[in-house]
């Protein structure tokens, strides 16, 4: 009988955290304070987060311990399966062998909760009372919720309006757990409000929910600001993926040509990456490709430049690709990708030529997420599904080429609580969108004038 999954025992999960920032061979500009344009200190982060987030921020320690106590949570769920896709593979004749590797198992359906329980573990022992956050599909908002639910703390979730009236089942969710759960723009900040007055019928984006979850935050001090994407330390606490993929692919003798996720702000698409990145930096040959919607093409189209994390501009100036810390993205179903910004890590990879980008047209993600789902049986979240077509390329490719490559797929999570948007693909009422240069051009005309991080030398 073939082997499905890949499990790994209890004992065998990761209990350190792989951090790559001693290993990049480009060190990241540091983020600058938002009023002075100068660094920014841990004196100025320590409104928004507690203290051992602000440490691991600027860590140069290679591996850092998971407490005792996130091990003992993650194990309601870690380690997660690994999968072969034998359907898939049969399906698309491809002598191609495709790797899943599946988050969708966690309580809140997504890998976010790899990050989410260690910042609420951090900010419980730091003394915080309250957390508040931004969610753009509500996965993260689910994922925070789950977590806070665990150790006691109050959550309060700002989630971007056009997923908050397309996704209320996520919505339930949160609410289910504890949290309190508001569409954004709201009238409840000074942020919402003049996004309001200036657009009463803003969809709302990531950059906006960013502004107003820091402004709740920095009201209150027993209140901290939790992100789920973007920031050194939530690409840290992900590596648990790839650094359990490694151990599973290495117990069936396999090692990836191809390493794949989606992309948005960069947390499961780094999770499982950067670990193959450090091998790749000490010479292994695989290739890393993140993919983003054609919609929001942050790393194919977008700069290299500082800009803000949110819209209002109250973040530190972060060195990353952008579309400007203005720009509204259509309101596509993957509203987990839909940020104007990424990864610093992840930007500074792909400048590197560690990581390939590549965008894909909404169409196709749907058509490969069905597909998949008539294969594999698993129904994909809208994000996920940017992964899944990227994987069906390239075992094609494969086939063309007549490669027998290992595809390893980040299967970020399911799309259980996301069937309007399949309802919606499937009666034909989804279209393609490509992002017009002059929309781009008119986003970025605020950030032309911030300092440009120096790129990797040629």
């Amino acid at each position: 009988m073939e082997v499905k999954k890949i499990v790994l025992q209890e004992s065998e999960i990761p209990r350190q955290w792989y951090n790559i920032l001693p290993d990049m061979p480009t060190p990241l500009e540091p983020p600058l304070h938002p009023g002075t344009g100068q660094p920014v200190g841990p004196e100025d982060l320590a409104p928004i987060f507690p203290m051992p987030l602000i440490e691991q921020e600027v860590s140069q320690e290679r591996y850092i311990d998971i407490p005792e106590e996130v091990l003992e949570k993650y194990l309601i769920w870690r380690p997660t399966p690994l999968y072969r896709a034998y359907s898939l593979e049969r399906y698309l004749d491809t002598p191609a062998k495709i790797y899943f590797k599946n988050e969708g198992v966690s309580p809140a359906g997504s890998h976010k909760p790899n990050t989410a329980l260690a910042q609420v573990y951090y900010n419980k022992i730091s003394g915080t009372e309250r957390i508040t956050t931004e969610t753009g599909a509500g996965q993260w908002g689910s994922a925070l919720s789950f977590c806070c639910s665990l150790f006691g703390i109050e959550c309060k979730v700002f989630m971007v309006k056009v997923s908050y009236n397309q996704k209320p089942y996520r919505r339930i969710m949160m609410e289910t757990w504890g949290a309190t759960c508001v569409p954004s723009p709201s009238n409840e900040t000074e942020a919402g409000r003049k996004i309001l007055a200036q657009d009463p019928d803003s969809p709302g984006s990531l950059g906006i929910a960013i502004s107003e979850a820091v402004e709740a935050a920095v009201a209150d001090e027993k209140t901290k600001y939790s992100l789920g994407s973007v920031l050194n330390h939530v690409l840290l606490h992900q590596t648990v993926i790839g650094l359990e993929a490694q151990k599973q692919l290495a117990m069936v003798g396999d090692y990836p040509d191809v390493v794949i996720g989606c992309a948005g702000g960069g947390s499961n698409f780094a999770g499982c990456a950067l670990p193959f990145v450090r091998d790749k930096i000490n010479g292994k040959q695989v290739e890393i490709i993140a993919v983003e919607p054609t919609s929001c093409p942050t790393m194919t189209r977008g700069p290299f430049s500082y800009d803000f994390g949110d819209t209002v501009q109250m973040t530190p100036l972060l060195p990353m690709h952008t579309l400007g810390h203005t720009f509204v993205p259509e309101p596509i179903h993957a509203g987990g990708l839909r940020y104007h910004g990424m990864a610093p890590i992840v930007s500074q990879l792909v400048l590197d030529g560690l990581v390939t980008p590549v965008a894909i047209p909404q169409l196709e993600t749907f058509q490969a997420g069905v597909t998949f789902a008539r294969t594999e049986g698993f129904i994909s979240a809208p994000e996920t599904d940017h992964a899944v077509a990227m994987t069906i390329r390239e075992a094609l490719k494969a086939k063309e080429e007549g490669k027998e490559k290992v595809i390893l797929m980040n299967w970020s999570g399911h799309g259980l609580v996301d069937m309007a948007a399949y309802e919606a693909y499937l009666h034909g009422k989804l279209s393609d969108h490509d992002l017009p240069q002059d929309e781009i051009e008119r986003a970025l005309k605020d950030i032309e004038p911030l300092p440009k991080p120096k790129q990797a030398a040629k």
